[in-house]
Protein backbone atom coordinates (compact mmCIF):
# COMPACT_ATOMS: atom_id res chain seq x y z
CA UNK A 1 0.00 0.00 0.00
CA UNK A 2 1.66 3.33 -1.08
CA UNK A 3 1.54 6.37 0.97
CA UNK A 4 3.65 9.06 -0.99
CA UNK A 5 4.07 12.68 0.11
CA UNK A 6 6.31 14.49 -2.40
CA UNK A 7 7.94 17.73 -1.95
CA UNK A 8 10.07 19.87 -4.04
CA UNK A 9 9.95 23.52 -5.08
CA UNK A 10 7.21 24.65 -8.04
CA UNK A 11 8.21 23.75 -11.08
CA UNK A 12 9.94 20.64 -10.21
CA UNK A 13 7.38 18.82 -11.94
CA UNK A 14 5.68 17.24 -8.69
CA UNK A 15 1.94 16.94 -9.72
CA UNK A 16 2.71 15.79 -13.17
CA UNK A 17 5.06 12.87 -11.46
CA UNK A 18 2.34 12.11 -8.74
CA UNK A 19 -0.82 12.24 -11.32
CA UNK A 20 1.72 9.59 -13.41
CA UNK A 21 2.25 7.34 -10.50
CA UNK A 22 -0.90 7.48 -8.96
CA UNK A 23 -2.45 6.02 -12.84
CA UNK A 24 -0.44 3.65 -12.77
CA UNK A 25 -1.21 2.49 -8.26
CA UNK A 26 -4.69 3.03 -8.86
CA UNK A 27 -4.35 5.01 -5.69
CA UNK A 28 -5.91 8.66 -5.32
CA UNK A 29 -3.33 11.59 -6.21
CA UNK A 30 -4.39 13.88 -3.57
CA UNK A 31 -3.89 17.82 -3.97
CA UNK A 32 -4.48 20.38 -1.44
CA UNK A 33 -5.69 22.72 -4.21
CA UNK A 34 -7.75 20.26 -5.76
CA UNK A 35 -9.82 18.97 -2.24
CA UNK A 36 -10.03 22.51 -1.64
CA UNK A 37 -11.91 23.52 -4.70
CA UNK A 38 -13.96 20.11 -4.82
CA UNK A 39 -15.11 20.71 -0.62
CA UNK A 40 -16.18 24.36 -2.04
CA UNK A 41 -18.15 23.45 -5.09
CA UNK A 42 -19.65 20.19 -2.92
CA UNK A 43 -20.66 22.99 -0.55
CA UNK A 44 -19.18 20.48 2.22
CA UNK A 45 -19.41 22.18 5.40
CA UNK A 46 -15.99 22.05 5.22
CA UNK A 47 -15.81 23.66 1.77
CA UNK A 48 -18.25 26.45 2.64
CA UNK A 49 -15.74 27.28 5.10
CA UNK A 50 -13.04 27.62 2.95
CA UNK A 51 -15.15 29.74 0.55
CA UNK A 52 -15.83 32.19 2.89
CA UNK A 53 -12.07 32.61 3.45
CA UNK A 54 -11.54 32.52 -0.59
CA UNK A 55 -14.60 34.86 -1.25
CA UNK A 56 -12.50 37.56 1.38
CA UNK A 57 -9.56 36.86 -0.48
CA UNK A 58 -7.86 35.34 2.46
CA UNK A 59 -5.57 32.24 2.90
CA UNK A 60 -7.54 29.03 4.17
CA UNK A 61 -5.76 28.81 7.35
CA UNK A 62 -4.01 25.12 7.95
CA UNK A 63 -6.63 23.96 11.02
CA UNK A 64 -9.48 24.34 8.28
CA UNK A 65 -6.56 23.02 5.33
CA UNK A 66 -5.62 20.00 7.80
CA UNK A 67 -9.20 19.07 8.36
CA UNK A 68 -9.89 19.10 4.97
CA UNK A 69 -7.00 16.27 4.62
CA UNK A 70 -7.97 14.31 7.08
CA UNK A 71 -11.47 14.14 5.64
CA UNK A 72 -10.19 12.90 2.72
CA UNK A 73 -7.42 10.49 3.97
CA UNK A 74 -10.51 8.88 5.63
CA UNK A 75 -12.40 8.42 2.47
CA UNK A 76 -12.67 4.59 0.49
CA UNK A 77 -10.41 5.00 -2.27
CA UNK A 78 -7.81 6.09 -0.05
CA UNK A 79 -7.17 2.73 1.73
CA UNK A 80 -5.52 0.90 -0.02
CA UNK A 81 -2.61 4.07 -0.40
CA UNK A 82 -2.53 7.95 -1.62
CA UNK A 83 -0.24 10.24 -2.91
CA UNK A 84 -0.32 13.66 -1.20
CA UNK A 85 0.95 16.66 -3.56
CA UNK A 86 0.88 19.83 -1.55
CA UNK A 87 0.92 18.72 2.36
CA UNK A 88 2.64 19.24 3.93
CA UNK A 89 3.78 22.43 3.51
CA UNK A 90 5.48 23.10 6.77
CA UNK A 91 6.59 21.83 10.31
CA UNK A 92 3.45 21.68 12.35
CA UNK A 93 1.24 20.25 9.45
CA UNK A 94 3.58 17.36 8.66
CA UNK A 95 2.93 16.63 12.84
CA UNK A 96 -0.38 16.86 12.22
CA UNK A 97 0.24 14.36 9.45
CA UNK A 98 1.93 12.24 11.30
CA UNK A 99 -0.69 12.00 14.51
CA UNK A 100 -3.47 11.40 12.47
CA UNK A 101 -1.46 8.65 10.23
CA UNK A 102 -0.73 6.93 13.64
CA UNK A 103 -4.70 7.20 14.23
CA UNK A 104 -5.56 5.93 11.03
CA UNK A 105 -3.06 3.23 11.67
CA UNK A 106 -1.72 4.34 8.00
CA UNK A 107 1.98 4.21 8.55
CA UNK A 108 4.85 3.64 6.26
CA UNK A 109 5.25 6.26 4.35
CA UNK A 110 8.01 7.25 2.45
CA UNK A 111 8.37 11.43 1.52
CA UNK A 112 10.15 11.80 -2.22
CA UNK A 113 12.07 15.43 -2.09
CA UNK A 114 12.38 16.22 -6.12
CA UNK A 115 15.44 18.15 -6.05
CA UNK A 116 15.77 20.59 -9.04
CA UNK A 117 18.25 23.56 -9.11
CA UNK A 118 16.34 27.12 -8.52
CA UNK A 119 17.90 28.88 -12.01
CA UNK A 120 15.70 25.61 -14.19
CA UNK A 121 13.11 25.73 -11.74
CA UNK A 122 12.53 29.61 -12.49
CA UNK A 123 13.34 28.97 -16.83
CA UNK A 124 10.32 26.38 -15.97
CA UNK A 125 8.14 28.34 -14.38
CA UNK A 126 8.87 31.35 -16.27
CA UNK A 127 7.96 28.83 -19.72
CA UNK A 128 4.44 27.70 -18.16
CA UNK A 129 3.34 31.32 -17.70
CA UNK A 130 4.03 32.71 -20.94
CA UNK A 131 1.94 29.46 -22.59
CA UNK A 132 -0.53 29.62 -19.93
CA UNK A 133 -0.86 33.55 -20.57
CA UNK A 134 0.11 33.97 -16.57
CA UNK A 135 0.98 37.92 -16.54
CA UNK A 136 1.72 37.84 -12.71
CA UNK A 137 4.01 35.14 -12.79
CA UNK A 138 6.78 37.68 -13.38
CA UNK A 139 10.55 36.27 -12.32
CA UNK A 140 10.61 38.51 -9.15
CA UNK A 141 7.09 36.51 -8.39
CA UNK A 142 8.67 33.56 -9.21
CA UNK A 143 11.67 34.15 -7.27
CA UNK A 144 9.54 35.24 -4.08
CA UNK A 145 7.45 31.39 -4.03
CA UNK A 146 11.05 29.86 -4.08
CA UNK A 147 11.76 31.99 -1.62
CA UNK A 148 8.82 31.25 0.78
CA UNK A 149 9.04 27.51 -0.35
CA UNK A 150 12.49 27.24 0.73
CA UNK A 151 11.65 29.00 4.04
CA UNK A 152 8.82 26.83 4.79
CA UNK A 153 9.97 23.43 3.55
CA UNK A 154 13.31 23.22 4.05
CA UNK A 155 12.42 21.75 7.47
CA UNK A 156 10.35 19.24 6.16
CA UNK A 157 13.07 17.59 4.40
CA UNK A 158 15.40 17.65 7.43
CA UNK A 159 12.51 16.19 9.44
CA UNK A 160 11.55 13.27 7.19
CA UNK A 161 15.20 12.99 6.45
CA UNK A 162 16.08 12.50 10.10
CA UNK A 163 13.45 10.17 10.23
CA UNK A 164 14.77 7.53 7.34
CA UNK A 165 11.74 8.27 5.40
CA UNK A 166 12.79 11.04 2.81
CA UNK A 167 13.93 9.59 -0.71
CA UNK A 168 15.44 12.19 -2.99
CA UNK A 169 15.00 11.88 -6.81
CA UNK A 170 16.87 14.27 -9.29
CA UNK A 171 14.16 15.94 -11.14
CA UNK A 172 16.08 18.05 -13.49
CA UNK A 173 15.75 15.22 -16.10
CA UNK A 174 13.47 13.75 -18.80
CA UNK A 175 9.73 12.94 -17.61
CA UNK A 176 10.92 9.67 -18.49
CA UNK A 177 13.97 9.71 -16.68
CA UNK A 178 12.90 10.84 -13.92
CA UNK A 179 9.62 8.70 -13.71
CA UNK A 180 11.99 5.30 -14.00
CA UNK A 181 14.08 6.68 -11.01
CA UNK A 182 10.75 7.26 -8.53
CA UNK A 183 9.74 3.68 -9.03
CA UNK A 184 13.20 2.38 -8.21
CA UNK A 185 13.04 4.91 -5.04
CA UNK A 186 10.11 4.56 -3.57
CA UNK A 187 10.55 0.33 -4.33
CA UNK A 188 13.84 0.01 -2.66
Amino acid sequence: MPRLIFLGPPGAGKGTQAKHLANSWQIPHISTGDILRQAMRDRTPLGIQAQGYADRGELVPDQLVNDLVAERLQQSDAQAGWILDGFPRKLSQAVFLDELLQKLNQGSTRVVNLEVPEAIVVDRLLKRAEKEGRADDTEEVIRRRLEVYHQETSPLIDFYRNRQQLVSVDGDRSMEEVMAHLQTAVHS
